[in-house]
């Protein structure tokens, strides 16, 4: 499908980087960057997910959190190298974060580098906003949030970028009201439909026979009924 009619069906990325650091003004660099793409609030299976070579040191406090070394780095491509494909997968749609200002800014500092215009903030969906104007004074982490929301997140173990965006898929899908308490929404990937899960499986028709005692109170309502719809042709019984 083109990027003009994936924007004309609500078309939007979530998005999450991993960094050496938490100031791109000390140097500190993006080292991971993941997205899915998102139609009408639901994810298509469209993935962008890449690791980077940094260029320089990853500290141990941040490999505590990501679980990158500068080491495990070592021969990615550099920043440089996956923009064009990465601004490809973006296209012109709303980009999702969590804490979007420091994904954008990590970002804008790496395109600004490798001779690109920053992103437009425009676009920008911040998710933490979002949760907090929903559970002020609240914990509205990812984790926090997806406890509170009934979301399995048990696989996460430390900030891997791709787990993080498709866990903020689910979470931003109930922060924007997008599913129902007792349904479960299922993706069809292939021909991008949806379905209420098990609504559409096949239904065996039960007949319904009223009593005795219920076909008498019904004439009995109809009596009291100037001329009743269901005494006349065709719902009559006996009309052709």
């Amino acid at each position: 499908m083109s990027q003009a009619g994936r924007d004309a069906r609500q078309r939007a990325v979530v998005l999450d980087t991993e960094t050496t650091g938490l100031d791109p003004a000390t140097g500190d660099r993006v080292i991971e960057v993941a997205a899915i793409e998102l139609v009408n609030l639901m994810p298509t299976g469209a993935t962008y997910h890449t690791l980077i070579d940094p260029e320089r040191d990853v500290p141990p406090e941040s490999t505590r959190v990501h679980g990158f070394t500068a080491e495990m780095l070592k021969g990615q491509p550099k920043f440089a190298e996956i923009v064009e494909g990465m601004l490809g997968f973006i296209g012109d749609s709303a980009i999702i974060a969590h804490n979007a200002p420091f994904d954008f800014g990590f970002l804008d500092a790496e395109l600004v580098r490798a001779g690109h215009k920053p992103l437009d903030r425009t676009r920008m969906v911040d998710s933490l906003a979002l949760a907090k104007e929903r559970y002020p004074g609240m914990p509205n982490s990812l984790d926090a949030l997806c406890r509170r929301l009934g979301i399995d997140n048990s696989m996460r173990t430390s900030h891997n970028a791709l787990l993080d965006v498709k866990l903020l898929a689910q979470v931003y899908l109930e922060l924007m009201g997008g599913r129902q308490p007792g349904f479960v929404l299922a993706l069809n990937i292939g021909g991008g439909t949806r379905a209420l899960a098990g609504l559409d499986r096949p239904r065996t028709p039960r007949l319904v026979t009223p009593s005795e005692a219920e076909l008498a109170a019904h004439a009995a309502f109809l009596r009291k009924v100037k001329e009743p719809l269901w005494l006349q042709p065709p719902f009559a019984a006996g009309t052709p």
